[in-house]
């Protein structure tokens, strides 16, 4: 299938003070976190409301069991939220030939943030559930900016052998609403030996400026390294205008040191010598491959949480457990749901509750260090028991 780079410039629009509103979703080290820099202007924004609206969107499989268990850990902490819970996915896709309502971007809008679980069912094929609705809210809400937090918890085991806690502690900045995931292309002929099928790559200078100022900021807040997955030796257009740009904008970054690395050479170091690794920046599509093989270094899916932002925007961001629906074990009550806990540490720091986040990932650390844990990370516990654990840790 030929691909096809569309480079689109100069930057439309002003981004040079993207850098001061960089919005911070991780935190660097256990009880220290990166907090959200705003700028003076920001500083004018009116404070967020005593009650916080957030969307629930469990969505399909085990995204209802680990969603319920997020949402039970927010609770607890005693904040003022007001949930919305949405019943979109897979089984209203089934009933109304969509994955969710017409109004649906209004509906998130009127949210602070959205809280999600999983997209996705055998009865639906994957690409209309995808572009149904996980795709189609990054795109048109412009969430930019895929933040995931790759840190091996202590306690919890890795496949690398002799590896730590104190080695594995990575950030990914993946760029969320273009690339090779820009949904630009189509099939012509189709049925006949002749068929063609055309996926079209969108590379813009202002998409690459946006994500990779943003993963400046958030390496000069952490080690001072940022590595950028390219692989422009063989893809002589997007890659190379990705290179240009990450060069371009790291000559404003005089504390950060940035690396250029080969995707396939990076996925290698990132199992041999993860402790080199701190901030990385990658495409859509290499961003969405890394990110997997970090969840497996990282004790699996069941760990991975991830933000989708657009920093300096109104938009909603939205949090997700990254593991899919899980249909093999959906409804047996045993997903692990410390990525959708995670994802809620996250959203709890987008909307502006540090402390609640900070105590919350503490309680997160605490029932992985002694359990109980779910079977995928070496323990023998339910979805419910775990969640249980996290609430008793926080009430405690």
């Amino acid at each position: 299938m030929p691909i096809f780079y569309v480079l689109v410039g100069p930057c439309a629009g002003d981004l040079t003070g993207l850098s001061e509103r960089v919005q911070t979703l991780v935190r660097t080290r256990p009880g220290q976190r990166v907090g959200a820099r705003r700028s003076a202007a920001a500083s004018t924004i009116p404070a967020m409301p005593a009650t916080h609206r957030i969307a629930l969107l469990p969505g399909d499989g085990i995204g209802k069991e680990v969603v319920a268990e997020a949402r039970k850990a927010v609770d607890a902490l005693g904040l003022a939220i007001e949930w919305t819970h949405l019943p979109w996915g897979s089984d209203f896709y089934l009933e109304h030939g969509q994955m969710m309502p017409d109004d649906w971007a209004a509906t998130l809008r009127a949210h602070e943030a959205i809280l999600m679980g999983a997209c996705g069912w055998p009865t639906v094929p994957d690409h209309i559930a995808l572009w149904g609705m996980i795709l189609r809210i990054r795109q048109v809400l412009d969430l930019w900016a895929n933040v995931r937090p790759a840190r091996l918890l202590p306690g919890i085991p890795t496949p690398l052998a002799g590896r730590t806690a104190a080695d594995i502690d990575m950030v990914f900045v993946r760029e969320n609403t273009e690339g090779e995931y820009a949904g630009v292309g189509g099939r012509a002929h189709q049925g006949l030996s002749v068929e063609v099928g055309v996926e079209t790559a969108v590379f813009t200078r202002a998409g690459i400026e946006r994500v990779v100022r943003f993963a400046f900021g958030l390496a000069a807040q952490r080690k001072g390294v940022l590595t950028s997955a390219t692989k422009s030796n063989a893809s002589r257009y997007g890659y190379v205008l990705w290179d240009e740009v990450v060069e371009e904008v790291g000559a404003g970054f005089p504390g950060v040191r940035v690396e250029r690395v080969l995707v396939d050479a990076l996925a290698a170091r990132m199992v041999s010598n993860p402790g080199s690794l701190d901030v990385v920046v990658a495409s859509n599509l290499f961003g969405d491959i890394l990110t997997d093989v970090a969840a497996a270094i990282q004790g699996g899916m069941g760990m991975a949480a991830s933000a989708n932002t657009a920093p300096g925007s109104a938009e909603p961001g939205l949090f997700e457990s990254v593991h899919g629906s899980a249909p093999d074990i959906a409804g047996k009550g045993v997903g692990n749901p410390v990525a959708a806990i995670w994802s809620a540490v996250l959203m709890l720091e987008h909307i502006g509750e540090p402390a609640a986040a900070a105590q919350l990932m503490a309680a997160i650390e605490a029932v992985c260090l002694t359990g109980p844990r779910t079977r995928d990370v070496g323990g023998i516990a339910g979805t419910a028991e775990v969640g249980d654990a996290v609430v008793a840790r926080l009430r405690g």
